[in-house]
This record gives structure tokens, sequence and C-alpha cells, in this order.
């Protein structure tokens, strides 16, 4: 922005213009005159031969009047023209500055006000901040006085106190420890006893709000699994078609007989059963093979040693497509996606394999199908929770070949093949072999109980159901208090009798965990199994 002009230096330039416009007109002047005397002069001296050059001269000199005129004349309105548009820009420029100070006037005195505002604020939380110290000044000279009052107390109380334990302990004949220890055990029977009562209140209220839900869940998936089971053994019945077939299956002295339990590895049990004989092997899929290659030597009617070899190799070849078909129609049934075609022969396998009577291949399809229902339920995405759950009992396809547990060996097949590792962990954890760690672990082992709870499902040897229901008992029996142990419903349920006098209600509860506990970790069994204590006071009094 150009400083601003004074009306002083602009009449001083209209002055030196006008001036300057005077001095060239009279120079002009002077140069016209001082030319036209030496004209004259020359004209003097020559106005003989140049009167002709005087004219001239004459002429040219008004002709440089007339010029210089002009040019006066342009200054002069070109001076007065500049002086006119430097008056209006001058004049311009010092309107805005004023209105620029007019408005920094106006926030000044703005400003000064707020700041007078802030001053008397600022004065006033002094005086509050001052009023504030001297509160507290005196509210720390009373907590002093009374702090000096508490000590000279506690110094009194400690006194008494230690009177006063002086005479309990004289008077109770008990000392410090002692007491101590007395009324500590009585807050440990108490806490016992609170424990256990907040113990059955939580486990009334969570079973209360989960079994509704669980039974639900599993009733749900039972209900959409129908799954028809057949009662299979280690031995298999072939008829034949007439009785001196008998006959001509053991060959003369025992030789067909004993080459076809050479060669097939089955034991052939003939007996006085009409056209039947029996084949028993404890490998099923050994077992069917030799079926297989009975029949095919019976249909034949030729039965010698070679032929015998002949039918076991083409057997074998049947067998190996019937369990690849197996698996392959399993996959497809439960949905699963594919799955490695090295593990397809061994899932085959399966097909001729029987745990309690129950068939192992159809356990898998059935389980897989309970398994994705629930996860269904829950709403977890169902094709991994099925995986998890038809492959959980593969091992059992080598539990004969390969030591170890079916749930160990059918994971390290599985990872060894490239399965995923939430399905291995899944099958090695569906027996507690390792602990569960995903929730398809869990689901694995939910369905895997549906599907062999499930009555009619399986059967066990009588030995072994004899001695679960023997071992039950002794676990309850051993138990401080117990009177009598019953096991009932085939072992689903134990009923324990208790002496009233040593068992209360609290204690009857903790006796009932504890037996369920220990027969959890000692036994294997299907379903589950129910502990009822049972304690009846009896009071009898004879009216005479």
């Amino acid at each position: 922005m150009p400083a601003p002009v004074p009306d002083d230096a602009l009449d001083e330039a209209r002055r030196t213009a006008h001036a300057e416009a005077v001095a060239v007109r009279q120079a002009a002047l002077a140069e016209a005159e001082g030319l036209r005397r030496a004209a004259e002069a020359e004209a003097d001296a020559t106005r003989r031969s140049a009167r002709a050059d005087a004219d001239a001269t004459h002429s040219q000199l008004a002709a440089t009047l007339a010029e210089a005129r002009e040019q006066a004349a342009e200054l002069i309105a070109e001076a007065r023209r500049t002086g006119a548009a430097q008056a209006a820009e001058l004049t311009e420029e010092i309107q805005r500055q004023q209105d620029a100070s007019a408005a920094r006037s106006a926030r000044l005195d703005e400003t000064e006000a707020r700041l007078d505002a802030r001053d008397n604020r600022l004065d006033q939380r002094a005086a509050e901040l001052q009023a504030q110290a001297a509160e507290l000044a005196a509210l720390k000279d009373d907590l002093d006085r009374r702090l000096r009052q508490l000590d000279a107390d506690r110094g009194r109380l400690t006194a008494e106190l230690e009177q006063h334990r002086a005479e309990l302990e004289r008077i109770a004949g008990l000392s410090a420890e002692e007491a101590k220890a007395e009324l500590l055990a009585g807050v440990e029977a108490t806490a016992r006893r609170e424990a256990a009562l907040l113990v059955r209140t939580i486990e009334n209220e969570a079973r209360a709000e989960g079994t509704e839900r669980a039974r639900s869940i599993v009733v749900e998936a039972v209900q959409r699994v129908a799954s028809a089971q057949t009662t299979e053994t280690v031995v298999s019945v072939l008829h034949l078609p007439a009785e001196e077939m008998k006959g001509r299956i053991i060959g003369r002295e025992g030789r067909n007989i004993r080459s076809f339990e050479a060669v097939t590895g089955v034991n052939v049990l003939i007996d006085d059963t009409p056209e039947a004989v029996l084949l028993s092997c404890f490998d099923p899929v050994r077992r069917e093979v030799g079926r297989l290659t009975l029949e095919k030597l019976i249909l034949d009617g030729r039965i010698h040693p070679h032929r015998i070899e002949e039918a076991y190799e083409e057997s074998v070849v049947e067998v190996d497509e019937l369990c690849l078909r197996a698996a392959r129609d399993a996959v497809a049934d439960v949905g699963i996606g594919p799955v490695d075609e090295r593990l397809m022969p061994t899932l085959g396998r399966l097909k001729y394999r029987t745990s309690y009577g129950q068939n192992v291949l159809g356990h898998l399809i059935e389980t897989a199908h309970i398994a994705g229902v629930m996860a269904a339920e829950l709403g977890i995405e169902p094709t991994l929770v099925k995986r998890c759950a038809f492959l959980h009992d593969i091992g059992k396809a080598l539990t004969h070949e390969v030591e170890g547990s079916h749930a160990i060996i059918g994971a390290e097949l599985l990872r060894k093949y490239g399965e995923d590792e939430a399905v291995a962990h899944a099958v090695e954890a569906h027996h507690n072999e390792v602990q569960p760690r995903t929730i398809e672990a869990v689901l694995t082992q939910a369905s895997d109980t549906c599907s062999a709870a499930r009555p009619g499902a399986r059967r066990e040897s009588l030995e072994s159901y004899v001695k679960r229901l023997a071992r039950i008992e002794e676990i309850a029996s051993t138990r401080d208090g117990v009177e009598k142990v019953f096991a009932m419903q085939a072992g689903r349920e134990v009923r324990v009798m208790v002496q009233p006098t040593e068992v209360d209600d609290l204690a009857s509860a903790v006796m009932a965990r504890e037996i369920a506990k220990q027969i959890e970790d000692e036994l294997t069994y299907p379903g589950q199994i129910r502990v009822t204590v049972v304690r009846e006071s009896r009071s009898t009094e004879i009216a005479h």
C-alpha cells in the first residue's frame, strides 16, 4: 500500500509543473528571439544575396514556435491529469486507512473489556482460594488434635485389652493360640458347610438352565438320525445247498478244509447244524474274504487246494472293491467334501468291523449326522464338525496292526495323509487320551456318545458287564458311612444307602459327586451312570 500524499505536496507538484511549462515557453521565446536577431543581422549582411534564405528561415522559426507552444500545452495537460489521478488514489487510500483504524480501535476496546472481566474473575477466585486455605488449615488443626486423642485412646485400649486377655486366659484355662485354633476349626467347619450349600445351589441353577437346552439338542439330533443297526459277531454263517456239501468241503482226510484255513486264515466249524457251516475269524475283513471264497467254491462245485487259492485271490479283489465302494458311498452320504484317496481303503474296511456288536462304518455315518445336527442347533458351520465325527474311529481299522489306542492311531494316520489339524485333534481327543481344546472335539465326543449309548446300538460281553457292576459297587462301598450299595438298571444307576447319624445332607451331596467322579476316571461304559445317595432317618416308639 503506497504512503498517503499530503495536500501540500500535491500543490507543490502543480506549481512545479506550471513553472516548468513557463520556463520552457520563455526559453523557446528567447531562442526564437535570438534566431530572429541573428537572422536579421545576417539578412542585413547578406540582404542582397539571401533574401530567399531569410524568408525560409522566417518560416522555419514560425514552425518551431508553433511546435514549442504545442509541447508546452501537452506538458501542462499531462501534469494536470497525473495530479488529479494521484489525488484520487491518495484520497481512497486515506479512506481505507481510516476504516482499518476504526476496526482496530473497536477490537482493542472489546479485548480490553474481556481482560477486565477476566481480572474480576481472577480476583474472585483468589478470594475463594484464600477462604478455602483458611478452612483447610482449620481442618488440619482439628485432625491433628483428633489423631493425638486417638493415639492416647489406642494406648489405653491396648493396655485394657492385654488385661482382658490375661483375665480370659486365667478364667478359660486356654492360651491365645489354643483359643485361636479352636476358633479357626469352628470357622472352617462353618465355611465348609456354607461352601457345600453354595455348590449345591450353583449346581441346581446350572442343571435347571442347562439340562433342558442340552436335552433338546440331543433329542433333536437323535430324532433326525434314525439309522438301522445290525448286530454282527465274529462268526459268519454260510448256508449250503445240500448236506453232502459238508463232506466235499472237508475233503479226503481233511485236505480241503486244511488248505482253506491255511490260505484264508479263517476257521471252518462244521457241526450238526443242517445245511450250514460257521466261519470264525477275529479279523472281519478276512472273515468276509473267507465267506466269499467258500461261496464261490460251492457255486463252482470244484473244491480242491488249487481252486481254493484261485477263489481266494478273486475274493480279495472283490472285497477290496466293496470296501472302496462302501467308503465312497459313506463319504457321499455324510457330505463332508473330498477325502484323500489313500484313506478310502482304510475307511472301507470299517464296513466289516464291529464294536460291541455295532457296525463301525454305520456308527461313523450316524455320528456324523448327529454332530451336524448339533452344530446346526448351536449355530456352528457343520462341515468341519461332521468331518471330525466321521473320521473319529478310523483308527479301529488298524488296531490289530499297530499298537496303541485307536484314537491316537487314527490321529497319526490323518496327519500322515495331510488331514486338517483340527480334525486330527478331535480324533485323538474323543476318548480323552488328549484333553479336548476345540468345540469340534467336544461335539465329536457328544455325538459319539449319543450314537453308542442309544438303546440297542451296542452290546457287551457278560464277563465285562459283571466286572463293571462289581467295580461300581466297590467304589461306592469304600466311602465312610455307607451302609448298602445297589447297582440297578443294568449298571446305569447306583443307589448308595448311608447311615443318617454319620452322613448329613450336605455330605451326601459331596459323596455323590465324588463317587461319580471316581467312576468317570476308572471305568469305561456306554451312556451315563446316575449316582443316588439315600439318607433316611427313622424314629420308632412303642405304645404300651
